[in-house]
């Protein structure tokens, strides 16, 4: 391993005043003492919005024409984007390859800390170049601390391949510059245990993506009003969810929304199309087709 630069200047790596007794705090101080930086990462948010809304209309277009949505990370930024790219097909109906999680060590790294992976700028590289990333596609680096040899890799050839780039991190640009279509800086300070930024880092890429990923499916119609009416309904839970959409939105009592939603093959959309428009299912599939799924466009060409 090779020595790197002093990184004591980041933001991530400095000590916070408002911790410096850590051990020291009786339990209830140190719960408060969370909270309290806790609540920096959604002002950090607010800080980033028109940054975000850039990223999720740039993912959008990109995803509408056929791209993908790759997280690039290594250690907690990375597990967070593959959580967050696996959490999208049960909750949208999306292929499981429209968003995907890139982790530096691969799924061994989910249960087992691989840090030293993350120093490997040719391995995020080679990440894309096995993903065979295109121009179509777009490509979320995530590090805590910007400087992530294996991100910075993967954002160079993502670049190289013609793709869009989005950078988060959660220091300033002026510490660490970085060439990306999108640049979000998510600032919430030093954290509580110094140089841990699972911490209050964590939480806030993890808002962050939250609010990308969520943005970019109600761009491609896969929400209606804010019910997930591309919800897969794939186990209990899942299917009581899609009956409470169909009576809220059609009045149907609960028997008739769970025959109705059998009827539709478990298909939300085309459910509330048959009920809503009046139409057989085939026609309800069709009409969804002819507007790329988008519920409020086949409602209002159907009643035409």
């Amino acid at each position: 391993m090779s020595d790197m630069k002093d990184r004591g200047h980041l933001l991530t790596e400095q000590n916070n005043p408002n911790s410096q007794n850590l051990d020291e705090l009786s339990t209830l101080e140190m719960v408060d003492v969370f909270n309290k930086e806790d609540q920096k990462t959604v002002d950090a948010i607010a800080h980033c919005r028109t940054h975000l809304a850039q990223a999720i209309n740039l993912a959008a277009a990109s995803l509408r024409e056929g791209g993908r949505l790759f997280y690039v990370g290594a250690g907690t930024s990375g597990r967070l984007g593959v959580l967050d790219a696996a959490e999208c097909p049960p909750t949208f109906c999306t292929p499981p390859e429209m968003v995907q999680g890139i982790l530096a060590g691969g799924a061994a790294a989910l249960l087992r800390s691989s840090e030293a992976l993350e120093d490997e700028a040719d391995s995020g590289g080679k990440a894309i170049l096995d993903h065979k990333v295109t121009k179509r596609d777009v490509v979320v680096g995530i590090t805590a601390g910007g400087t992530t040899p294996y991100v910075h890799g993967a954002l160079q050839a993502a670049k190289q391949r013609g793709a869009a780039t989005i950078f988060i991190a959660c220091v300033p640009a002026e510490q660490v510059p970085v060439d990306a279509d999108v640049d979000i800086r998510l600032i919430v300070g030093p954290e509580v245990l110094a140089g841990s930024t699972r911490l209050k880092a964590g939480t806030v890429t993890k808002l962050a993506l939250n609010i990308l990923s969520t943005g970019v499916m109600v761009k491609l119609g896969k929400v209606y009003g804010n019910r997930m009416v591309d919800v897969a309904v794939t186990n209990t839970k899942l299917r009581d969810r899609a009956i409470r959409i169909l009576r809220d939105l059609t009045e149907l009592d609960r028997a008739a929304a769970g025959a109705l939603l059998d009827e539709s093959d478990l298909q939300v959309k085309v459910a509330l199309v048959m009920h809503l428009a009046g139409l057989e299912k085939e026609a309800a599939i069709a009409a969804l087709q002819s507007t790329d799924g988008n519920l409020r466009s086949a409602l209002a060409s159907a009643k035409k």
